[in-house]
């Protein structure tokens, strides 16, 4: 009944895929029919969860994943996977150090599995792409596996998802991680933000509350219904995985969504905001701008706080990454309108949303040239150096993507690493690959052999990796050991292969 509701538009798609750009590696996936107007539509803001019931260490939380109709363009309904009814899904927003205890319930017609992303969590919680939640009222019969893959750990109906949250202040993220389904599942509405407060982050005099806002950026195709359009080769999302020939280097929308709106409005004081700014597409990168001459102050990365407030005057972000930035409006006159640029796109995703000013207020926030302390990981201690090449190849007789020239396998480790041994991993890429290693962080070491890049500081768990480049991060592994994962984050990528399995041993 679900995907029947769902009734995505991409069964007889035509060959509309162009080419994105040289900064891209995707192709142009276009809409049908008329699209609102840039700054029409009001940016909304995700609303965040309340626990179920709470005890003396932990928070509980229960999320439905069903169908959902929303309006996303202005006077239609728009069929979503859906998070409690919403796209993006609710906010859950926890204190470093308390366990959050998450409970999810599959009422979709698909499995799926769940993977908060940055999180340093236990492999049995950690969203195993073959860990799946079969639907309720569904057969394990009718999911016996992804290709030749033997399933994980199966649960039918719901799954308790625990997270330790034994980790710094941080803007993270869910999102669905099912093998090979993982680019339609997220596409069609999957994701939504978790966040991590600690008490360093308390004491700074940081904008905070409605002045805190997370900003969930993504591109989508949608047809003159208003449904989504992917194009997958296999609508029912059970069987065969991938997308059509022309769209294997990734998939690209015209509608840019901010918070599940398009090209939204923001009214905004003329104050400082802190704005926790996530790329969540599936292959498409930005370059943020501001015009009117303003900037960013960036002061978090993808796990946490910078050690020092650094100013840019526009912003990269590759798929997955993250970038806490504060934008100040205290000197724009009431009445201005800001536009938030996308120096990588073109036509209608050349702008993302817009600011505006709208009346003087009260501001008692400032950012202090100090935010958080961060251990430098001394490459020259590391034990071993670990080579991973990320290129095209050739997965189950057709075009695909691997690593280290051989395709995900589930059941195959293809590295051993030590709990607490330092390690630098080196990732060799052919086109633009976002590279996304789970459980622990990393620190960017170099590009190249060159020094690492303006926006490389602090602690990373997803890395734009370029075409023809090769990057040296630095990764220790703590606290859990079991199986985890090393994919790119371009999600068709990802489905058609391009994952290694590592595990982490005591």
């Amino acid at each position: 009944m679900a995907l029947s509701a769902l009734g995505v538009a991409a069964v007889a798609l035509p060959s509309c895929g162009r080419s994105e750009g040289i900064e891209q590696t995707a192709e142009l996936l276009t809409s049908e029919g008329p699209l609102p107007k840039p700054f029409t539509v009001p940016l909304p803001v995700p609303a965040v969860k309340k626990p179920v019931r709470t005890d003396a260490t932990t928070d509980y939380y229960e999320i439905t994943q069903r169908v959902a109709d929303v309006e996303i363009l202005p006077g239609r309904r728009t069929p979503v996977f859906s998070y409690d009814g919403t796209f993006p899904g609710p906010t859950i927003r926890s204190r470093s150090g308390r366990r959050t205890v998450v409970t999810h319930r599959n009422k979709l017609d698909v499995p799926t599995v769940v993977h908060l992303h940055g999180g340093h969590t236990p492999p049995e919680h950690d969203g195993y792409p073959t860990d799946l939640v079969i639907p309720e009222g569904g057969r394990l019969a009718d999911h016996v596996g992804h290709g030749s893959h033997p399933l994980g750990d199966v649960s039918k109906g719901s799954r308790e998802y625990v997270y330790p949250l034994d980790q710094p202040a941080a803007t993270l993220w869910y999102h669905d991680h099912r093998m090979d389904f993982t680019g339609p599942q997220v596409w069609y509405g999957l994701a939504g933000f978790h966040l991590v407060h600690d008490e360093v982050e308390d004491e700074l005099p940081l904008p905070r509350d409605e002045r805190d806002i997370p900003l969930m950026i993504c591109d989508r195709a949608f047809d003159g219904d208003g449904r989504f359009r992917y194009p997958a080769i296999d609508q029912s999302l059970r069987h065969t995985p991938g997308v059509l020939p022309e769209y294997m280097e990734g998939v690209a929308g015209d509608v840019v969504l901010v918070n599940g709106a398009p090209w939204p409005l923001l009214e905004v004081d003329a104050a400082r905001y802190r704005f926790r700014l996530l790329n969540a597409s599936n292959a498409r990168r930005y370059r943020l701008r501001l015009d009117g001459g303003a900037s960013f102050v960036q002061i978090g990365s993808d796990l946490g706080l910078l050690d020092r407030p650094v100013r840019h005057p526009h912003i990269d972000l590759a798929p997955a990454e993250r970038s806490d930035v504060i934008i100040d409006f205290s000197a724009v006159r009431p009445g201005t309108r800001i536009v938030l640029h996308n120096d990588f796109g073109a036509g209608s995703t050349a702008v993302v949303m817009a600011f505006v000013v709208t009346r003087r207020a009260a501001d008692d926030s400032r950012i202090p040239g100090r935010l958080a302390h961060i251990e430098r990981l001394d490459q020259q201690r590391a034990v071993r150096v670990r080579t991973w090449h990320f290129t095209r190849g050739i997965v189950g007789g057709h075009k695909g993507w691997t690593i280290n020239d051989r395709p995900f396998d589930p059941e195959r480790m293809d590295a051993r690493p030590r709990l607490g041994e330092l390690e630098i991993w080196r990732f060799y890429s052919d086109l633009h690959h976002p590279v996304h290693i789970h459980l622990s962080p990393f620190q960017i070491v170099s590009r190249g052999g060159h020094p690492p890049g303006r926006f490389d500081r602090g602690w990373k768990d997803t890395v734009d990796v370029r075409p023809a480049e090769y990057v040296d991060v630095a990764v220790r592994f703590t606290g859990y050991a079991g199986r985890y994962m090393l994919h790119c984050h371009n999600l068709e990528h990802e489905d058609m292969a391009m994952m290694s399995a590592f595990e982490t041993v005591a």
